[in-house]
C-alpha cells in the first residue's frame, strides 16, 4: 500500500477531528476476520524487518513515531505486536511518565529532545511531549497562558526535527468509553493483569470529555503536512495492529531504500 491510500485516516480540519463523531471500530478496508488480519500482519512483519534493516544501514533519515491515546487504547500492545521481529539495534522505545524533579528543573521539551532518534533509528514515543498540552491542561497543572503557547513550541520543535531529516508519524489510538470500561474491568478481573490497573486511571476516565476536547485542540493546532496525525480505530486490537503496521511499512517503503553501494568489487576478493 502507498501513503496516499491512508489519506482517509488523516486528521485534518475537514475530517476525523471530532472524536465524538469518529468511528473507533475497524473501517471497511480492514479485514472483518481476525485470522485474516493476523495473516496479513505476519506478512507485514517480514516487510518491516527488511525495510527497517535497510533504513538502519542507509542512515539518511531518522524516524519518530508518536503514540497517543486514552488509557487502555493499547500503546504498549501496538509496539509489541507491530514491531515483532525487527532488529532491536535499530528500534527503540521511550516512555514519558510523570516528569522527575530533575526533568522539571529544565524546560518541558528538554527530556523529549534528548530521546529523539539518531540517523537510521526508529524511535517510538509511548506518550510524548503532547502530555504537556493534554494532562497539563486537563489537570490544571499550568494556567492556560502557559500551556496554550506550547502548541507553537511543539510545531516549531517538530519542524526542527523534520528540517534535520526526521520523519514524523503521529498516531491517535481511538477507543470509545465503553471499550475502555471493559478493558479496565478486565484488568481487575484477571489476576495476572492486576498490576496494569492504576487507580489514577479512574481519575482520567472521569475527565473523559475534557480529554476529548484537549485532543481535538491538539489536532487543530498541530496537525501539519510535515508532522501529520492519523486516527487509528482501536476498539479491536487486531485491527489496530494491522493498520499501524500498514502505515509504518508504507512510510518506510516510500523512501525507496536500498543497500549502499560499496567502492570495491566483491567478486575480485578471495578469502583464504
Amino acid at each position: 500500500m502507498e501513503l496516499k491510500d491512508f489519506s482517509h485516516y488523516l486528521i485534518t480540519a475537514e475530517q476525523n477531528n471530532k472524536l465524538s463523531e469518529a468511528v473507533s471500530e475497524p473501517w471497511s478496508d480492514i479485514p472483518s476476520c481476525k485470522d485474516a488480519a493476523n495473516e496479513e500482519l505476519n506478512s507485514l512483519h517480514k516487510q518491516l524487518a527488511d525495510l527497517q534493516q535497510r533504513f538502519f544501514v542507509d542512515r539518511r533519515k531518522k524516524f519518530l513515531i508518536v503514540l497517543q491515546g486514552m488509557d487502555t487504547s493499547g500503546k504498549n500492545g501496538t509496539i509489541r505486536h507491530v514491531f515483532r521481529g525487527v532488529n532491536p539495534q535499530g528500534v527503540h522505545v521511550s516512555s514519558f511518565d510523570k516528569p522527575t524533579s530533575h526533568e522539571l528543573a529544565h524546560d518541558y521539551l528538554w527530556r523529549v529532545h534528548r530521546r529523539t532518534p539518531r540517523d537510521g533509528e526508529i524511535m517510538i514515543f509511548d506518550r510524548s511531549h503532547y502530555e504537556d498540552v493534554l494532562a497539563v491542561r486537563v489537570n490544571e497543572l499550568k494556567p492556560e497562558s502557559v500551556w496554550r503557547k506550547r502548541y507553537r513550541h511543539i510545531n516549531d520543535f517538530e519542524q526542527l526535527l523534520v528540517d534535520e531529516d526526521t520523519l514524523i508519524l503521529k498516531l491517535f489510538l481511538h477507543i470509545d468509553r465503553e471499550t475502555q470500561r471493559e478493558r479496565l474491568q478486565n484488568r481487575l478481573d484477571t489476576p495476572m493483569k492486576n498490576w496494569k490497573f492504576d487507580p489514577s486511571d479512574l481519575v482520567a476516565r472521569g475527565n473523559w470529555n475534557q480529554y476529548q476536547s484537549a485532543y481535538e485542540a491538539v489536532f487543530e493546532e498541530t496537525a501539519r503536512p510535515h508532522a501529520p496525525w492519523y486516527l487509528i480505530p482501536s476498539n479491536k486490537k487486531w485491527a489496530r495492529n494491522l493498520l499501524v503496521a500498514r502505515l509504518v511499512v508504507a512510510y518506510l517503503d516510500d523512501l525507496q531504500l536500498s543497500y549502499p553501494k560499496v567502492d570495491f568489487d566483491p567478486t575480485a576478493i578471495e578469502i583464504e
